[in-house]
């Protein structure tokens, strides 16, 4: 059975799928129907959506405040079951075969891979040519739907695609979105410095691949999604002290539940001084080992690195979208020769390694997933992410 006669069988003999779409900044998404391709490209993939995140990037694309051409279906955080394998797709990421049924996910980009930054200096997310699904695709362009508020995905030809195990709910995958990912990668630049030896395993399968943050003492700035997430990333590094600072209260409280060692409220503590003085209270007057800064606040960037002690090292996460400038003295930087990292998104193999976490079961990513929404609902779904009214709210085709 071809293409549209299985999913004119499945779908009543219309071969559209409907998607939610962004066609201008900051009003309604409107519900739209887009014809299904009538064939794949080798390579290529059709996948039927199981479940879409709404990440916090999504919010600021709805606001305008990253350079996008619209109409877009937004989301780059999926899950779905395979439908259509082009010719020539027989294997994920990974290396395992795929076929029809399967459930899988993606990495939201796709690097060209003969550029100077993908080979030469081997920073793929660089690429000059890279474009994100939700992101860079009009969706008023074959093969429209390249985004995750809708009913189908278009996967392109080379798209990183991993099979998802039986073992793993949804719910982790998309619990975890991008923010996991995100982290790794930032957790592997500040480490990868430092040439120190991976950290002792206490979950042999979980991320064999990240180096170490072996008993460091590590601040994280914000209880975001990133910042959850950081956490996650720095406990299975093996960090010996994890300080959280951010609010509200019932987001402190989840930290705990990723394993925070300690918790600064942000409400509490009013003023940068008195944050710093907690932090290094808590670590012995020096100050942390590292400072992961997943606000996006720019205010925050100053305040995080008075934390970290001499010689410490810095990492601003959260700035994914520009959200202003700050003046600063360089000086700091000089007189407690302070090491400052930037990450950029993700590759894929930081999904392969997101997904031998989730497998551990050890942090609590599903009960992230606070909020399920239907399509025709999915501008509530986003308005519940921009008002921090849920913890990760997701849309349910």
């Amino acid at each position: 059975m071809n293409l549209h006669s299985r999913l004119e069988k499945v779908s009543g003999g219309m071969p559209n799928a409907k998607a939610s779409v962004l066609e201008q900044f900051e009003a309604p998404l409107k519900l739209r129907e887009f014809p299904l391709p009538s064939k794949l490209e080798p390579g290529a993939a059709l996948v039927r959506t199981e479940m879409a995140g709404i990440c916090g990037t999504d919010v600021h694309l709805w606001k305008g405040q990253l350079p996008i051409s619209l109409p877009v279906i937004l989301g780059h955080e999926t899950v779905g079951r395979i439908e259509q394998l082009g010719d020539g797709l027989e294997r994920d990421w990974t290396g395992q075969a795929l076929e029809a049924g399967d459930r899988v996910t993606w990495t939201s980009a796709t690097s060209c891979g003969e550029c100077y930054y993908c080979v030469e200096k081997r920073q793929p997310t660089r690429c000059p040519q890279r474009r994100a699904y939700g992101i860079g695709y009009r969706c008023d362009q074959p093969p429209h739907l390249l985004g995750g508020y809708a009913e189908f995905h278009c996967l392109r030809p080379r798209a990183n695609i991993f099979k998802i195990p039986d073992g793993l709910a949804t719910e982790s995958v998309i619990g975890a979105g991008c923010a996991l990912i995100t982290a790794i990668h930032g957790v592997e630049r500040i480490c990868a410095e430092s040439g120190a030896d991976p950290a002792p395993d206490p979950e042999p399968s979980a991320m064999p691949a990240l180096p170490s943050l072996w008993r460091d003492h590590v601040v994280i700035q914000g209880v975001g999604p990133v910042g959850i997430a950081a956490l996650a990333v720095a406990r299975t590094a093996g960090a010996g002290q994890v300080i959280v600072i951010g609010g509200p209260k019932h987001r402190l409280e989840l930290a705990r539940q990723f394993g925070a060692d300690h918790t600064l409220d942000i409400d509490e503590l009013r003023e940068p001084r008195a944050r710093i003085d907690a932090v290094r209270s808590l670590t012995r007057g020096y100050g942390a080992d590292a400072v992961l800064e997943c606000v996006g606040l720019p205010g925050a960037v100053i305040e995080g690195m008075e934390m970290c002690r001499d010689g410490a090292k810095f990492l601003v996460l959260g700035h994914y979208c520009d959200a202003g400038a700050v003046s600063f003295n360089p000086h700091v930087v000089t007189r407690k020769q302070l090491q400052v990292f930037g990450s950029w998104s993700s590759e894929p193999r930081h999904l392969k390694a997101a997904l031998g976490l989730l497998r551990t079961n050890r942090f609590p990513f599903a009960a992230m997933v606070t909020h399920r929404f239907p399509l025709d609902k999915a501008h509530e779904a986003l308005m519940a992410t921009a008002n921090w009214g849920a913890a990760k709210s997701v849309i349910i085709p």
